[in-house]
């Protein structure tokens, strides 16, 4: 019997969900990334913690200010988590903005200014770190910059002419999901920590709306049964490399985010949508040999050129964990309980390291580890303790 259909086994898993959030995975960050000089997270570590790099991604003091602020809120209120939270908050606030309000991507670890990137996902994650920590300090200027920095987002994602294009759009016009769906997610924790807000004349509520209707019309396809990640403007699939590749990781980090909101607000036709995105992208994406997730496939099946494709990432694996767990609870339907055993099985067998702690980030395809760090400016506590910390609360 699978974890999810049995009361007792639901209970052990739970059980191991949150024994690993508080006493393995954020032990680990507390203890070897938090920068007690100048403020901040540093998470290029080793597999023991070990610092390799100082600097800093500005993403990931958002992400780890909101991961902090979120377990200070739910799971306690521990002082240690209020302060790592303000010591990330407080390090994107004096150190992360350019003069045009926009975020650097990475700061030396004093605070000195590396790096702009042309996409604004920074912004998203101090969105919602500045949401969370709202709530946590009962501080209104928090609530105030996690809208700001939502607006913010927003003109960049989608006005038009603001952010330069990843190709010249004379020569081939193309759109991503990416901005929609960390839209989605950033408006839900704007609507979770402070309420029904309304950024741009539209709530937050308004604008996931938005968000899944552009994402359903535009990039999900159910005649080939598949999310992409590029389309054309108008949806149709761009016949070049790039247009053709599929990222079964993050379609269903997608999926889940819409099988949440369909949950929270019992819209049966966002679950739908959910369920047959998870359905497509499993489908596309399980390695039936192996195990685990590919990280590119194609969409007509032809060889995908990055040497990584066929790797498998930790953080494809816990947006699955999350996403076939919340699967069963909406639907009742055995068979996500069973890949949700499928790839918790997988995942707890290869990425954890059992004698220093948190996960390894990046395997091969048979699981064996590719190199040790437990830490980069993508890699962080964020996905890894978000799925922990979600389940925890899904299965309680």
């Amino acid at each position: 019997m699978s974890y999810l259909t049995d009361p007792l086994r639901r209970v052990e898993l739970r059980a191991l969900y949150r024994d690993t959030l508080l006493n393995n995975v954020m032990p680990f960050w507390l203890r070897h990334g938090m920068d007690r000089e100048c403020d901040g997270i540093m998470t290029i570590l080793d597999r023991d913690g070990s610092v390799l790099d100082t600097d800093k991604s500005l993403w990931f003091q958002g992400r780890a200010g909101w991961m902090f602020a979120t377990l200070f809120n739910t799971m306690g209120r521990s002082p240690e988590y209020f302060e790592a939270a303000g010591s990330c908050i407080d390090f994107l606030d004096k150190h992360g903005y350019a003069t045009d309000g926009k975020l650097f991507f990475t700061v030396t670890r004093e605070g000195r200014p590396l790096r702009m990137r042309r996409y604004v996902f920074s912004e998203a994650f101090a969105s919602i770190a500045h949401a969370a920590y709202a709530k946590a300090s009962g501080d209104a200027r928090y609530r105030s910059a996690a809208l700001q920095d939502f607006s913010n987002y927003l003109k960049h994602s989608f006005e038009p002419g603001v952010m330069t294009p990843k190709v010249n759009t004379d020569t081939r016009p193309m759109i991503g999901i990416g901005s929609l769906m960390i839209g989605i997610v950033t408006a839900q924790e704007l609507r979770a920590n402070l309420g029904h807000v309304e950024i741009a004349g539209r709530s937050a509520t308004e604008w996931i709306d938005r968000f899944i209707f552009d994402i359903e019309r535009l990039f999900f396809k159910p005649e080939l049964e598949v999310l992409m990640e590029t389309v054309a403007p108008d949806g149709c699939l761009i016949d070049h490399h790039e247009g053709r590749m599929l990222n079964p990781g993050h379609a269903i980090e997608c999926a889940w985010f819409i099988l949440h909101e369909g949950r929270l607000r019992g819209e049966s036709s966002y679950t739908r949508l959910g369920l047959r995105i998870l359905d497509c992208m499993w489908q596309r994406g399980w390695d039936s040999e192996h195990g685990g997730l590919f990280y590119f496939r194609d969409v007509h099946d032809k060889p995908v050129l990055e040497y990584w494709q066929d790797m498998k990432f930790w953080w494809p694996h816990c947006e699955a964990i999350i996403a076939t767990a919340l699967a069963y609870e909406v639907s009742g339907d055995e068979r996500y309980s069973g890949m949700h055993a499928a790839v918790h099985d997988w995942s707890f067998k290869h990425f954890p390291d059992a004698e220093h702690g948190e996960w390894y980030g990046w395997l091969h395809r048979d699981g064996g580890v590719s190199q040790p760090a437990k830490g980069s400016l993508f890699k962080g506590p964020f996905h890894l303790p978000r799925m922990l910390w979600y389940l925890d609360h899904l299965l309680a």
